[in-house]
């Protein structure tokens, strides 16, 4: 039987957020904070009601709209690097690590964004990278919209399920990794699931394929 391993990124994989210091570094601080405060309301809306999906939504527009995709393709690579060298959990590394040596299929599936995480996924050797992805149009110009949803909670299992008939693994076991509230449909979805907020490698058994 084949094996599928389903890492969430932010929070799972790393020891941070990683959105928000990307738009960040795209775009500067001062431009990210006074973009979001162009839309009063909505901002405030979106903390009130901790709506996750608009508040990404105001932040990528801020950040993002107009940038070259030649510029943020290079701030994408260069931020990969950075996460790479420094912001990468040891213990889940460790079984993501210990996945691709048993020969398992290994997919990120997560709501940061593509720029970032396709050549992150690169560096780290998996096999797909599903994650929330960015509009560019015609102009090759970023247009500050999400191209298609928010990759979080049941976005997650639709993305995954779709991955999976596409490359004939619909009866694969399936594990999956996940330390939020966004990733409780994942979990849900799979044979074997691991919250692995605060969680250190060795407490998770082994298994072998």
């Amino acid at each position: 039987m084949s094996t599928v391993a389903a890492f969430d990124f932010d929070g799972t994989l790393t020891t941070r957020d990683c959105v928000v210091p990307f738009l960040e570094l795209l775009a500067g601080r001062a431009r990210l904070i006074g973009g979001i405060m162009t839309h009063p309301i909505a901002a405030a809306s979106a903390a009130v009601y901790r709506d996750r999906d608009r508040f990404k939504a105001l932040g990528v527009r801020a950040g993002i709209a107009g940038c070259e995709d030649s510029v943020v393709a290079s701030v994408g690579v260069t931020f990969a690097e950075r996460i790479r060298r420094s912001w990468l959990r040891g213990d889940t590394l460790q079984r993501l690590e210990w996945h691709q040596r048993e020969g398992h299929q290994v997919v990120l599936v997560s709501a940061s964004l593509g720029p970032y995480l396709h050549p992150l996924g690169a560096m780290l050797g998996v096999d797909a990278v599903l994650c929330t992805e960015l509009q560019i149009g015609t102009d090759l110009r970023y247009t500050g919209e999400l191209d298609g949803r928010n990759c979080r909670g049941p976005e997650k299992v639709r993305r995954l399920r779709a991955w999976l008939v596409e490359h004939d693994l619909e009866r694969a076991e399936l594990w999956a990794y996940g330390d939020s509230t966004g990733d409780r449909e994942l979990l849900a979805s799979a044979d074997y699931a691991y919250f692995v907020k605060d969680l250190q490698v060795s407490e998770v058994p082994e298994k072998s394929s």
